[in-house]
């Protein structure tokens, strides 16, 4: 992807960032700080959320966005501005732009969730559909920009948008002042880099830890390369960090000031959202709650101190979070599948219920399967999905199974 940076990298200091929160006051919210209870235990630190899941548009990228706006030339207002986004930084880009009076275009993969579309539509935007992937639809908005003079809005690679972005840590400081490490979630590196410069110009004592996906997780090897490299083809369900090559500005702020870049599993994004959902009452999504999933992988690493894990989103599908939370209770041992073959005779399926009940295992969904060749004549196949209390309780569901002459095959 040509992300058309200028060289040499533009420098980001302090006062870009407190310039920002000036331009930025009574138009982002200063977001809430909740402590939790559940990750201090785990932890041995007191541990608070830093909530930008409730910024105005639903994640933090609003900040970055009005700033670059805000800071255009007259002449660049009125050629409007683009922007290509699967969601967060297509909703930020529209409001600021409302704000401002300016014309906005975005572009939107055509798989994009239709309640994020419907969300950047409703805040202004003229939203466009290209492309199957967020690669197709960057292009596109590149031509778009040369075609008709509109300012491109990139999503992380540029200093205004950088400086807005750190407003986030100004305000950690202000609200936690003793605060002694800060976990945030890095996809191109914008929110990362801004929260760098500003905690580390003024507390340079705190601990600034990068949180990337897995399976996205690029800036690991540019770190040890010493340049941005791509990875090819991320996965993650955490579409908010699912960049495959960092950005030349961002890069360089966070080599120099962020302490560490952790990676986290899908199976701890999952939990984590689970957790954010149960514990805190608060919807966070799959890339905004990956520093709740650092904590739950690594709890040992971050004592010694209050941590503050940036919530840096909650803007997430439906349909997609129905998904998460079935696989989160399945990685915190609280939703178990099993496949089992019992006699075929009447009553036979009703003993085996009678087995879970006793156990008190909640019966979620059964699937009866007689036809199948590989059954014996006198045998039927029984699919059960269940809703569990934890890893201990599955175990004794296995047991009482297995004592009651039951045979699990999965």
């Amino acid at each position: 992807m040509n992300y058309r940076v200028p060289q040499p990298v533009p420098q980001v200091i302090l006062d870009d960032v407190r310039g920002a929160q000036k331009m930025l006051s009574g138009v982002s919210r200063v977001t809430a700080m909740e402590g939790s209870r559940h990750l201090s235990a785990l932890t041995g630190s007191p541990v608070h959320l830093k909530c930008e899941n409730l910024q105005r548009t639903g994640s933090f990228k609003l900040r970055g966005a009005y700033v670059r706006i805000a800071g255009l030339r007259p002449e660049q207002r009125a050629a409007g501005v683009v922007a290509a986004s699967a969601g967060n930084h297509a909703q930020g880009v529209a409001l600021a732009s409302s704000l401002l009076g300016v014309r906005s275009t975005v572009f939107m993969p055509v798989g994009a969730p239709l309640p994020k579309v419907a969300a950047t539509q409703e805040y202004g935007a003229d939203v466009r559909l290209h492309g199957q992937v967020v690669d197709e639809t960057f292009l596109a908005a590149q031509e778009y920009a040369d075609r008709t003079g509109a300012v491109f809005i990139h999503p992380f690679d540029h200093r205004d948008i950088i400086a807005g972005q750190g407003t986030v840590g100004l305000e950690i400081l202000e609200q936690c002042p003793e605060v002694r490490t800060i976990l945030v979630g890095i996809g191109g590196g914008g929110l990362a880099a801004g929260v760098a410069v500003a905690v580390k110009a003024l507390r340079p004592d705190v601990r600034v830890i990068g949180v990337q996906a897995a399976g996205a997780a690029a800036y690991p090897p540019s770190l040890k390369a010493g340049h941005p490299i791509s990875i090819d083809e991320p996965v993650t369900m955490a579409d908010g960090i699912k960049v495959g090559r960092p950005g030349d500005v961002p890069f360089k702020i966070i080599a120099e000031l962020v302490d560490d870049v952790r990676t986290v599993s899908e199976d701890a994004l999952s939990s984590a959202l689970l957790l954010c959902l149960e514990r805190a009452k608060l919807v966070v999504e799959p890339a905004g709650c990956s520093t709740v999933a650092a904590l739950l992988s690594e709890p040992e690493l971050y004592g010694g101190g209050p941590v503050v894990a940036v919530l840096s989103g909650g803007n997430v599908d439906p349909l997609l979070l129905q998904r998460i939370l079935r696989h989160g209770m399945a990685a915190a041992g609280r939703y178990l599948s099993l496949r089992l073959r019992v006699a075929d005779r009447p009553g036979a399926l009703a003993g085996l219920l009678a087995v879970l009940s006793v156990v008190d295992a909640n019966v979620l969904d059964v699937s009866h399967v007689r036809t199948d060749p590989r059954l014996g004549l006198t045998e039927v196949e029984v699919e059960l999905h269940l809703e569990t209390k934890g890893p201990e309780h599955c175990a004794e569901v296995a047991r009482s199974l297995h004592g009651a002459g039951y045979k699990v095959m999965s």
